[in-house]
């Protein structure tokens, strides 16, 4: 059920500060800094990059920092509070120099935390469809004209920022299991003190980070044992791992319920599930996975006060956010770029693009993440390109450096089990290959979580309307 707006909060009123943010060019920080701003605070950051669009929208508020860089001069004794993300250094010679003046650290989820005592705290997590569940309950509660607040890493249709914290008495929170910051080398979602949380499923990431899929795992059962007493715990419970958990965990005090893959079935195109009456309900969006996204968001919703008639009315209009299974071309030749970063995502977005539509199909992957330039780590993708009718997959000629042996095309292909492959080092070859007249009929699926080193996709798309 909803809860309704404590009577001893109100933001309005909280004291406001001046607060310097360390790294404020990061999708989610430059936001935060946006959003402290407007709600009164005086606001300084700091970062040795920053990129289109945060810098645009930095500048725009005042916010962008008049020279790039980290300076100690930047940490002066008028200062409240400085927040820092985890891509921060540990040197810092900023994060030094608040330490070394007492002035207090907080993190990116911490902060959020402390803005968050007075709300119901719902966490969504897991190793994937995080953000997508995430925005679906935005939408949900937006449609249904429900207040809340929201944490989320990705631009989700229908809101301009990835954050808002006002005086709303529920926030909704994406939950990522990376590390907090570099002073803190636990889990984000550990720092919310959630009161539900939502697990879809769990898959070993992040394999720089946490050495033993063991080890990761660990985490999520700390997030489950961190649930309070009357709390409640909802989870994918198709997921061996994350039911062998809530099994183990047994905990009278708290509620738990699974959920599965809404019902569904695909017709031109077109996907369909069923409501409550068994009536279709025409999406805009496909594939299984996000089957399962919807199965979570529906019973969190319920959760939530919000009845299932008034979910499927909602969710019907639902779009994905920016990034995930986005499609840039709806012609004869569909186009779509999504943010897959690991071989269970890589294989789940595209096995929805080839059961939605029946071209041929070419994917092309960039190996980005840390995890991806460990060898062992590689053999986790083996068949996860099985359906797709070509692969493409890229590695930039800067990070080659980054594998301890010599990677070719001869071991990406024995890596990823499949002859119909091509290793792409330059995004000149890139753009080269995929206009070549052997892949013009093909349906074409950008993943990464990186750009192609500067590939401009919708460039592309314009040159070859």
């Amino acid at each position: 059920m909803l809860y309704p707006v404590p009577n001893i909060y109100n933001f309005g009123n909280m004291e406001k500060e001046n607060i310097h943010i360390i790294s404020i060019g990061g999708s989610v920080m430059h936001d935060l800094a946006i959003t402290l701003k407007k709600n009164g605070n005086i606001v300084t950051g700091s970062d040795d990059i920053i990129y289109d669009p945060s810098k645009s929208r930095l500048e725009s508020k005042g916010l962008l920092p008049k020279e790039i860089g980290y300076f100690r001069d930047n940490i002066h004794d008028n200062l409240d509070l400085v927040i820092t993300g985890m891509h921060t250094k540990k040197n810092n010679i900023e994060l030094l120099e608040a330490k070394k003046k007492n002035i207090p650290i907080l993190s990116y989820p911490e902060y959020v935390k402390k803005l968050s005592n007075d709300k119901h705290r719902v966490v969504i997590a897991g190793s994937h469809g995080k953000t997508t569940i995430t925005s679906m309950i935005m939408h949900v509660l937006k449609f249904n004209n429900v207040k809340f607040d929201y944490v989320i890493g990705a631009k989700a249709h229908g809101f301009k920022n990835n954050i808002s914290i006002s005086g709303n008495p529920l926030i909704i929170i994406e939950g990522d299991e990376y590390l907090t910051s570099p002073l803190d080398k636990s889990p984000k979602f550990l720092k919310y003190n959630h009161h539900i949380v939502l697990i879809n499923g769990i898959e070993w990431d992040h394999f720089n980070v946490f050495k033993s899929e063991n080890i990761y795992i660990k985490q999520f059962e700390k997030l489950i044992k961190s649930t309070p007493k009357g709390g409640e715990i909802l989870y994918y419970e198709d997921d061996k791992i994350v039911s062998s958990l809530i099994e183990k965990y047994n905990n009278e005090d708290t509620t738990t319920k699974g959920f599965n893959y809404e019902k569904f079935e695909t017709k031109n195109n077109v996907s369909y599930i069923f409501n409550e009456k068994n009536k279709k309900i025409k999406l805009n969006i496909f594939g299984k996975h996000n089957m399962q996204n919807i199965a979570g968001a529906k019973i969190l919703s319920e959760q939530l006060g919000i009845k299932q008639k008034h979910f499927y009315n909602a969710i019907k209009s639902y779009t994905l956010p920016e990034k995930r299974l986005q499609k840039l071309s709806d012609k004869k030749i569909k186009i779509f770029k999504d943010f897959a970063h690991s071989p269970s995502k890589l294989k789940a977005t595209i096995n929805a693009v080839k059961n939605q539509y029946k071209n041929n199909l070419l994917i092309i992957y960039e190996l980005h993440s840390s995890s991806s330039f460990d060898l062992n780590f590689l053999k986790n993708y083996k068949n996860s390109v099985e359906k797709s009718d070509y692969s493409i997959i890229y590695i930039s000629e800067k990070k080659l450096h980054l594998f301890s042996k010599k990677i070719d095309e001869k071991v990406i292909m024995k890596l990823f089990n499949t002859k119909k492959l091509k290793l792409v080092y330059t995004s000149k070859l890139l753009k080269r290959i995929i206009e070549s007249k052997k892949f013009k009929l093909f349906n074409k699926l950008f993943m990464s979580s990186g750009n192609f080193e500067n590939f401009n996709i919708e460039k592309y798309l314009n040159d070859n309307k």
